[in-house]
C-alpha cells in the first residue's frame, strides 16, 4: 500500500507553525510579566564632580616635566616650563609624533614638523624624548623628556 506524502507534509508543516507560534507567545508574555518586575539601579556616585587636575594625570600616565635647555649634550636644568610631554611614537621614516600638553590643557598629538606653541615647532622625538625648536633644521630651545619606567 502507498501513502500519499503531501498531505503528511501539510500535518507536520501546520504543527510547526502552531509549536512555534506557541513559543512566540509564551515569549512575550513571560517579557511582558518581567517589565513591571524590573530593578532599577541606584546611582552609587555623589552628585558633585571630582576636579581632575592634568599635571597630576600627566604624571600618572608616565609624563614628565623634565626639560633641558640648549644642545643636547649640555648640562641639563629641571625648569618648569609649560610643556609636558604624555607620550611618544617613534617612527623611523618619518620622524614620529609626540602628545604634548601645552599650559595644562589636554594633550594634542604632534607630528615632526607642526607647531606647538607658538615659534616652537616639534623637531624630532626618539624613543622617550622630544625635542622643541624655532625651525625643524634650528637649534633645540626645549628637550621634553618622560621619566624612567618604575620596576
Amino acid at each position: 500500500m502507498q501513502t500519499n506524502a503531501f498531505p503528511l507534509w501539510r500535518v507536520r508543516a501546520a504543527t510547526f507553525f502552531l509549536a512555534a507560534l506557541a513559543a512566540l507567545s509564551a515569549t512575550y508574555w513571560v517579557l511582558k510579566s518581567m517589565q513591571g518586575h524590573s530593578v532599577s539601579a541606584t546611582p552609587v556616585a555623589s552628585t558633585s564632580q571630582a576636579v581632575l587636575d592634568p599635571q597630576s594625570l600627566a604624571r600618572a600616565l608616565g609624563g614628565g616635566q623634565i626639560v633641558q635647555i640648549g644642545t643636547p649634550g649640555a648640562a641639563s636644568a629641571s625648569v618648569r616650563t609649560p610643556y609636558v610631554l604624555v607620550g611618544v611614537l617613534a617612527d623611523r621614516t618619518k620622524g614620529g609624533a609626540a602628545l604634548i600638553s601645552v599650559d595644562g590643557k589636554p594633550a594634542k598629538p604632534f607630528g615632526v614638523g607642526a607647531t606647538v606653541d607658538g615659534s616652537l615647532v616639534l623637531q624630532s622625538v626618539s624613543g622617550r624624548h622630544a625635542v622643541l625648536a624655532e625651525s625643524v633644521q634650528g637649534a633645540a630651545r626645549v628637550t621634553l623628556d618622560m621619566p624612567a619606567l618604575s620596576k
